[in-house]
């Protein structure tokens, strides 16, 4: 596995670098930890920029060593341009299978990944990616992680990804989905005489169908040797609160789901649901993505 670490000098790129380093990874997997230089910025002078690129050099080179000593291969790189275009460029050159962000940045080389930068990267990016937030202080602590399901490619993706991966003995995959009736109350009032046999009807279909998805996903990470729950939801409320909610209620230490639902089973996880998620959650959050 090619994991991307995108790294700055704040609390949240360490959060993210700690996250790498406390996890399993299948065998033979390879890091490189990756800061960028913003010459894009009027104040990245000429006269200052070969102390900067001094800076990010040590930066990167003290973040890969601390994963070495993790017994991890790590390598470093120091990029420069515009943040958001170096990563997603490094990322299509090393063929990464993830890029790693924290969950927020800070100020200079220490400040790229705020703003737009960790957006683009989730909406943009040729793979999955984990944006990082309050990671576990223990390596190998068990995880709570909530996978968001609908049946789509995407979803069957985010569960193959998981069940292809080593986790933290003791950690629980919760499979959430949502029932979604489509025909609202209002309309069933007005345009079907047999309300409540209509919606008895569709009420067992749909969650005929939840059941199904949740079933199906259950069985390939079970099948990987990992420890599984289930939460079903009415979708009352739109998609992204349910998982937010969700993820807080239990509460997760790790949010997946695929980067784009369908319209067949539910619309569960299509549109912007997986960036809200990402941007809005109070834990970390993956996105996974078929690689390009």
């Amino acid at each position: 596995m090619q994991i991307l670490v995108a790294v700055d000098a704040s609390p949240a790129s360490k959060a993210a670098l700690d996250a790498v380093a406390a996890r399993p990874w299948p065998a033979g997997s390879r890091i490189e930890v990756l800061t960028v230089v913003d010459t894009i910025e009027p104040w990245a002078l000429a006269l200052i920029a070969d102390e900067m690129k001094a800076r990010a050099q040590q930066l990167v080179d003290s973040a890969a060593m601390h994963l070495r000593l993790r017994g991890l291969s790590a390598e470093s790189a120091v990029g420069d341009g515009d943040p958001k275009t170096a990563i997603l460029d490094h990322a299509a050159a090393l063929g990464a299978d993830l890029i790693v962000l924290g969950a927020q940045g800070k100020s200079a080389i220490d400040r790229f990944l705020l703003g737009g930068v960790s957006k683009a990267v989730l909406r943009f990016a040729p793979c999955s990616v984990a944006i990082v937030r309050n990671p576990s202080p223990q390596t190998d602590a068990p995880l709570k992680v909530l996978l968001a399901v609908d049946g789509s490619e995407g979803s069957v993706l985010a569960v193959e990804s998981i069940a292809s991966r080593p986790w933290p003995a003791g950690t629980e995959i919760r499979v959430l989905s949502a029932v979604e009736l489509g025909l609202s109350l209002a309309q069933a009032a007005f345009e079907i005489p047999a309300l409540d046999t209509h919606l008895e009807a569709q009420r067992a279909a749909a969650m005929q169908r939840t059941e199904s998805v949740i079933d199906a996903a259950r069985k390939t990470l079970e099948a990987a040797g990992l420890s599984t729950s289930e939460s079903i939801s009415v979708l009352a409320s739109a998609p992204k609160e349910i998982i937010l909610e969700e993820a807080a209620a239990w509460p997760a230490d790790w949010i997946v789901l695929g980067s784009h639902g369908s319209t067949g089973l539910s619309r569960f996880l299509i549109g912007s649901t997986s960036e809200t998620v990402a941007t809005h959650a109070a834990c970390s959050v993956e996105v996974v993505r078929k690689k390009i």
